[in-house]
């Protein structure tokens, strides 16, 4: 990643923003679990096979749902190749608007499914050759990436090799923070905020199409 431009770097970062949004939505929504963060979901899936199997039920539909999503996102990206990035996002966009409206008519778990699958998708918009560069949706590889390029640093490597890493997280800390603010002022038409800012973030892929394109080539090199 570190070969991406200053505009890259903050286009992840707001996609991150918006993973942290919807995930902090859907953690005050379900009262504990996650629509994008799937290893804690895997650990609610565990513990409830032992004390508290309904748990257990919803950490694995939420975990089915996400990768329902990033099976979609995938063959979204494959399908529409010339303009894959912001066809994407209109994708995940019309997912977070179905579970607004599911959530309004109280339909709860549909529309944490569609909050679930809606991540699982966002997660192909730095695929390349089926393989996810950069993870949107999940923190601790980021985190992982920016002590080692920190370190790296403070031994007279790329002094600036951490910052891309360093941005993904604060976007995802910044969205989550936003997002539970949101959840206690409106409460689930929170989730319609997430929509329009997807709509928006396609909007902006579209416009930067061929040099998201051209900067994807180097990403994992």
């Amino acid at each position: 990643m570190n070969r991406y431009d200053r505009k890259i770097w903050g286009l992840a970062a707001c996609f991150a923003a918006l993973a942290g949004y919807v995930d902090a939505l859907g953690f005050l929504y379900l009262g504990g679990f996650f629509v994008s963060f799937m290893s804690g979901n895997s650990t609610r899936l565990a513990v409830g096979l032992s004390t508290h199997f309904s748990d257990a039920t919803t950490a694995a539909g939420l975990i089915a749902s996400f990768v329902v999503g990033v099976m979609l996102g995938s063959l979204c990206g494959r399908v529409v190749q010339r303009s894959r990035h912001s066809a994407l996002m209109y994708l995940i966009a019309a997912m977070l608007v179905i579970a607004a409206l599911l959530a309004i008519m109280g339909a709860n778990w549909a529309a944490a499914a569609a909050m679930a699958m809606a991540m699982g998708a966002e997660n192909a918009l730095f695929e390349r050759d089926g393989e996810v560069q950069i993870g949107l949706t999940y923190m601790t590889g980021t985190l992982v990436k920016f002590g080692q390029r920190l370190l790296s640093a403070l031994m007279g490597g790329d002094r600036f090799g951490w910052l891309p890493y360093l941005m993904l997280w604060l976007g995802l800390v910044t969205g989550a923070v936003l997002g539970a603010a949101s959840y206690q002022l409106v409460g689930h038409y929170a989730i319609l905020a997430a929509a329009v800012a997807a709509l928006l973030l396609a909007f902006r892929l579209h416009h930067r199409r061929v040099a998201l394109a051209a900067s994807m080539t180097g990403v994992g090199k």
